[in-house]
């Protein structure tokens, strides 16, 4: 790799705005493993910094706003300038009128042979809210990157185990600690709802839970003992910057 080529001369320039051409996974930090997400052709990045010395670049994808760092080497001959996309802002009719191709593209991931991935969105394998992410914007509805960041966008809804009679299919379920959101799920309807899980506590991949009490599956009652609460997509993500 020639960092004194055009394309690498061009991609180290900080603000500027390019769109992928292909499939890319973003990182963490600026070394090591630690997949943090994956991004799809036709998404956008802006570079946030660019060091001459390293070999990945501090990047935000847009249309979420999620920064991570990217291999240089991956994005040369892959990226185009481009302008900053312009969000589609839809509302809360708008997003429902579209639900049913979500919960579609839910129904065709849990088709495909998979394994739970940190940091996976592009499938089959995915994380928690990777899936969650990428089968809102299959249907062009775009929603925070991680669990915690979906949750604090939504709309609450009122659940329990037991009460459930809030929840409507393409709500989100919440699940973790008293202080932090660290999974979720989509509801399918009656409680029952498509994730994706780990190994330790989980099904490593892609199936279907319940919150009903007398579920006494183990995965189940983990998940259920970790219930926090649900929410309801009523409005777009507009691509504004998190924190970096």
């Amino acid at each position: 790799m020639r960092l004194g080529s055009l394309a690498a001369t061009e991609l180290l320039q900080p603000g500027t705005v390019w769109q992928l051409r292909a499939p890319i996974n973003g990182y963490s930090r600026p070394q090591g493993w630690g997949l943090a997400t994956q991004a799809w052709p036709g998404r956008h990045l802006r570079v946030l910094v660019a060091d001459r010395g390293e070999q990945r670049l501090r990047v935000r994808l847009l249309d979420d706003g999620y920064p991570c760092w990217l291999e240089l080497g991956d994005l040369l001959g892959q990226a185009v300038a481009a302008a900053p996309p312009q969000p589609q802002l839809l509302d809360a009719a708008a997003i429902a009128a579209r639900l049913p191709a979500v919960m579609a593209f839910g129904d065709a991931a849990l088709q495909q042979q998979n394994h739970y991935l940190w940091g996976g969105s592009l499938g089959p394998n995915f994380d928690c809210s990777g899936l969650v992410q990428q089968a809102f914007a299959s249907a062009g509805i775009w929603i925070p990157r991680d669990a915690y960041l979906q949750e604090r966008f939504c709309q609450p809804v009122a659940v329990r185990p037991g009460v459930l009679h809030a929840l409507r299919p393409g709500d989100l379920i919440f699940f973790g600690t008293p202080q932090r959101c660290t999974h979720v799920g989509l509801h399918l309807g009656e409680g029952r709802y498509l994730h994706s899980s780990g190994r330790e506590h989980g099904r490593d991949g892609l199936a279907i839970d319940d919150l009903a009490p007398h579920n006494t599956d183990l995965v189940a009652s983990h998940y259920r003992q970790q219930l926090r609460g649900a929410g309801r997509v009523v409005r777009c993500h507009d691509g504004s910057a998190l924190p970096a």
